[in-house]
């Protein structure tokens, strides 16, 4: 796949993925909290902190697109393996890694006010799980990039 292919569907992908959160974030995930104060009344005074919570949990995932957006830039311009897109990448592992422990550590307060469940604890395991996945890939993939980048360097020196 030519570079320029391979950027227009990293875009798309990541156009996608944007408007899929808005659609959770502003529509789905309003819905099933105003659907569970429904099935039970005593949740209504928990549903407006857990939805501001997943609001400000979502600023770092559209930063992470942002960048996304810049690295797919670069390689559209023949510059995948530059120091730029190490850069963009160790971002990446910041905010991917941010983003968790402030869910994990809100979870928590949350646990501690009584406004969270044992059950729900689990699925933010889960959840700040795949985040700190996400971060370590992020972190590995801009070492490797920064590893290239020099690579490259160097061979563009010896011509």
């Amino acid at each position: 796949m030519k570079q320029d292919a391979l950027a227009k569907w990293l875009k798309f992908i990541i156009v996608g993925v944007g408007f899929c959160g808005l659609l959770t974030y502003t529509v789905i995930m309003p819905r099933f909290a105003a659907y569970l104060v429904r099935q039970n009344s005593m949740l209504e005074k928990n549903v407006l902190p857990w939805l501001i919570l997943i609001w400000i949990s979502a600023i770092p995932c559209y930063a992470v697109l942002v960048l996304g957006w810049k690295i797919a830039d670069n390689i559209r311009r023949d510059r995948s393996f530059s120091y730029e897109n190490a850069e963009y990448l160790k971002w990446v592992s910041y905010l991917s890694m941010a983003d968790a422990a402030f869910v994990f550590l809100a979870n928590i307060i949350f646990l501690l006010l009584d406004m969270s469940a044992a059950a729900v604890m689990l699925v933010i395991c889960i959840i700040v799980f795949i985040g700190i996945s996400i971060s370590i890939c992020a972190a590995a993939l801009s070492h490797l990039v920064a590893k290239a980048a020099d690579i490259k360097e160097e061979n563009d020196l010896t011509v």
